[in-house]
């Protein structure tokens, strides 16, 4: 008996140690906020970007159109991290994560957060 609530006991910590893993920082950051026209015209591959805006349409399995106004760029969002809560394109969002360039194609941002802005 005394081994089976230590094997559950060691289980729960396990499991419960996995979900504080997981969680996201949310406070301030040396990233500054950026555009999507700055990163097109000087973006540079791995640069870490903050950005706020609105998906406009799904164009992939995890890809979208994302626009803030001065210019509209691809977005890769991994389903694991996407909000719970409805967004289309009208909700105001705010993406963290880095710009993706390769050679002969359009940059695109690998999204490492994304957030419902308010």
């Amino acid at each position: 008996m005394r081994v089976l609530k230590i094997t559950g006991l060691a289980l729960a910590l396990a499991l419960g140690s996995a979900g504080i893993a997981s969680a996201q920082y949310v406070g301030p950051s040396n990233v500054k906020l950026t555009t999507v026209a700055e990163v097109l015209k000087t973006g540079t591959d791995d640069q870490h970007v903050v950005l706020r805006g609105k998906l406009l349409k799904k164009v992939g399995s995890e890809k979208y159109e994302f626009s803030d106004g001065t210019g509209t760029i691809r977005v890769e969002i991994d389903k694991k991290i996407f909000p719970r809560e409805p967004i289309d394109d009208k909700t105001q969002v705010e993406l963290q994560g880095e710009v993706e360039k390769e050679f002969m194609s359009s940059p695109e941002i690998d999204v490492d957060s994304i957030r419902r802005v308010d």
